[in-house]
């Protein structure tokens, strides 16, 4: 008997069928997790992610962010995200020494030129680690903010300068920085970092320059060493059951929004923030922004050379391969245009 059914029709009732699929997805409503202030650059760009995933998930996939540590800690983001406590937490690695030892690698000084490439390279060279680092989560992208500088409360000009001095730094590899140069670390999340300067129990700190008038930090310290030192690199990871309990469709659609182009988009969107954030600082009264001469630059590269080997040390005792993660790293960074 002949097949009354034409072709076409019988397409049309496949791609009818599998339309009705994926609406029948079952709703999924994220919390999103970031620390930083309601008004702090990063938002819009997360929130302009989970827009877009709503849209291409036909509306099955909703987004409620969280900023100014609402849920929780910025110290304790990470494991936020392995908990459950946020679907998607935004993770500074580097507040957590010697827990991500192959990630700490992204904070080396003078290694990373800008935060948009940059952020793109950071993710694409990760991938290769996330899942055995940080296997507790779903990973989706890591990013950096624009090069960070040292702000202080007195003038640093030579790597001698910080001899004594208490910093409070940006991640654990910094920590390393400040320790090899005499000083003593300070720990403290961003938005605590101004109450340690305000008391005196910091003197100095490394952080970006966007950001410094955000959280009042302008308010505490005056000179700032304008050199691009360091980067802090950041994860925005997912809970693993939150993954798992989502229809393939679904997790197609934050498959496809955890990439290296949705971390340079994230990244960009923060640069310009911390860039536009040296004029201001400058233009500020009682603020000194000053240049290195060439000596000076190379006496501070020379200074921090053995941060390098502490942090491989780190890996080895984890069991990996500092060589090979630190070649290509850099491998990664100049093909991205964004080495130092």
């Amino acid at each position: 008997m002949r097949n009354r059914f034409p072709v076409a029709a019988v397409a049309a009732a496949l791609t009818l069928a599998a339309g009705l699929v994926q609406a029948q997805d079952k709703p999924v409503a994220l919390k999103l997790s970031s620390w930083v202030p309601a008004q702090h650059a990063l938002n819009p760009a997360l929130q302009a992610w989970a827009d877009d995933i709503k849209k291409q998930s036909n509306g099955t996939i909703t987004s409620t962010l969280f900023p100014s540590e609402q849920l929780g800690k910025a110290f304790d983001h990470y494991d936020m995200a392995r908990d459950g406590i946020s679907d998607f937490s935004y993770i500074n690695p580097g507040y957590q020494p010697g827990r991500f030892p192959i990630f700490a690698a992204t904070s080396l000084p003078f290694l990373i030129s800008n935060a948009k490439a940059g952020s793109a390279a950071i993710d694409a060279w990760y991938r290769q680690y996330a899942a055995r680092e940080m296997k507790d989560v779903h990973f989706c992208f890591a990013f950096v903010h624009d090069p960070g500088a040292l702000h202080s409360t007195k003038k640093i000009v030579l790597p001698s300068d910080l001899k004594g001095m208490k910093v409070r730094p940006a991640t654990s590899t910094i920590g390393q920085m400040v320790t090899t140069l005499g000083g003593t670390n300070v720990q403290s999340s961003a938005p605590e970092a101004r109450d340690m300067l305000e008391r005196g129990v910091a003197q100095a700190i490394t952080f970006p320059w966007g950001s410094l008038n955000l959280f009042g930090i302008d308010k505490v310290v005056k000179f700032h060493m304008d050199v691009p030192l360091y980067v802090t690199p950041f994860v925005w990871a997912m809970n693993k059951d939150k993954y798992e309990a989502m229809s393939p469709a679904q997790k197609k659609v934050i498959d496809s929004h955890c990439t290296s182009e949705w971390a340079e988009k994230v990244g960009s969107a923060w640069a310009d923030f911390e860039i536009a954030g040296r004029a201001k600082i400058a233009a500020e009264a009682g603020h000194e922004v000053y240049k290195l001469t060439p000596e000076q630059l190379q006496a501070w590269r020379t200074a921090v050379a053995p941060v390098e080997g502490q942090w491989a040390e780190g890996v080895k005792k984890a069991g990996g391969d500092p060589r090979q993660a630190l070649d290509s790293l850099k491998a990664t960074l100049v093909k991205y245009n964004s080495a130092l």
